[in-house]
C-alpha cells in the first residue's frame, strides 16, 4: 500500500512537473511569437557591490503588457497603498517612464534593479530613522529620477506625545471649569431674576387683596405749620381713602 500511494505521489509529481513545464513553454512560445525577449543580467541590489543574477524581459508591445509583468514580479508597484515592514508605502512608476524601458534592456535593467531594491531601501529607512515613520512614497518620473518621501514624527521616546497630550487635557480642564463658571453665572442670574419676579408678583398680589396704594407726598415752605397745612391739604384733596403715610419736608 505504501509503495503504491509512493508511486501514485511520484506520478502526480511527474505529471505536475510536465504541465507546468508545457505551460511554460507555451507562454514562452506565445512571448516569443509576441516579439519579447528574455535576457540574464546582473542587477546590483540594495547593498553596496553586490549584485544578484536575475532574468528580466522586454520587447513588450505596449505598456499594459509591460506592466502586467512587472506587477507579477514587484506586486506594489502602480498598486496604491500597501505596506512595507509594516509601515504604510506606496511605489509609482510613471508610464511615460515604462514606455522607454519595455523595449530597452539598459533602462529595464536600471528599472527592475530599483523595484527589486525598494523594500530593502523601506526597510533600512524604517531602522535609521530617530523618530517614528508613519508612512513612504517612492516614485520614478518620466526620466528615470527617484523620489523617496518619508512621513514620520521625530518623537521618538514619546515625549512630545505626552507633553501634547498634557498640554490638551489641560486646556480641556480649563474649558470645563470655563464652562461651569458661565453655567454658575447664569444661574445666579436666573435666580436674582426669578427672586424679582417673584416680589414684584407678591407685591401684586398684595395691592390686589387690599386696594391700597402706598403714597408719598412733599411740601416745600417757611415754617412748619406752614408746610403741615399744605400736607394736609393736598392729601384731602387728592387721595381721599387709603393713604398710608406722606413725606414732610420743610
Amino acid at each position: 500500500m505504501s509503495m503504491e500511494i509512493t508511486n501514485n505521489y511520484g506520478n502526480y509529481i511527474t505529471g505536475y512537473a510536465n504541465a507546468a513545464k508545457k505551460t511554460g513553454s507555451t507562454e514562452s512560445k506565445n512571448e516569443e511569437e509576441k516579439g519579447v525577449k528574455t535576457s540574464t543580467v546582473e542587477l546590483k541590489t540594495s547593498t553596496h557591490g553586490v549584485t544578484k543574477t536575475a532574468q528580466i524581459k522586454t520587447g513588450f508591445s505596449n505598456v499594459n503588457d509591460y506592466s502586467k509583468y512587472l506587477q507579477e514580479k514587484y506586486s506594489y508597484m502602480n498598486t496604491g497603498k500597501t505596506s512595507m515592514s509594516g509601515i504604510p508605502t506606496t511605489v509609482t512608476v510613471s508610464s511615460a517612464f515604462l514606455k522607454k524601458c519595455m523595449n530597452d534592456p539598459e533602462k529595464a535593467k536600471y528599472l527592475e534593479e530599483n523595484l527589486e531594491a525598494i523594500p530593502d531601501c523601506a526597510k533600512k529607512t524604517l531602522t535609521s530613522c530617530l523618530g517614528t515613520v508613519t508612512n513612504q512614497t517612492w516614485s520614478i518620473d518620466a526620466n528615470g529620477n527617484i523620489t523617496a518621501t518619508v512621513s514620520g514624527t521625530s518623537d521618538s521616546d514619546g515625549k512630545i506625545a505626552r507633553e501634547n497630550a498634557e498640554r490638551k487635557a489641560k486646556e480641556k480642564k480649563t474649558a470645563e471649569e470655563k464652562a461651569a463658571e458661565r453655567r454658575a453665572e447664569k444661574k445666579t442670574a436666573e435666580e436674582k431674576a426669578a427672586k424679582k419676579r417673584a416680589e414684584k408678583a407678591q407685591a401684586e398680589e398684595q395691592i390686589a387683596k387690599t386696594g391700597a396704594n402706598e403714597i408719598s407726598i412733599s411740601a416745600t415752605g417757611n415754617g412748619v405749620e406752614n408746610v403741615t397745612k399744605s400736607i394736609i391739604s393736598a392729601m384731602s384733596t387728592s387721595t381721599g381713602e387709603g393713604v398710608t403715610g406722606f413725606d414732610v419736608k420743610a
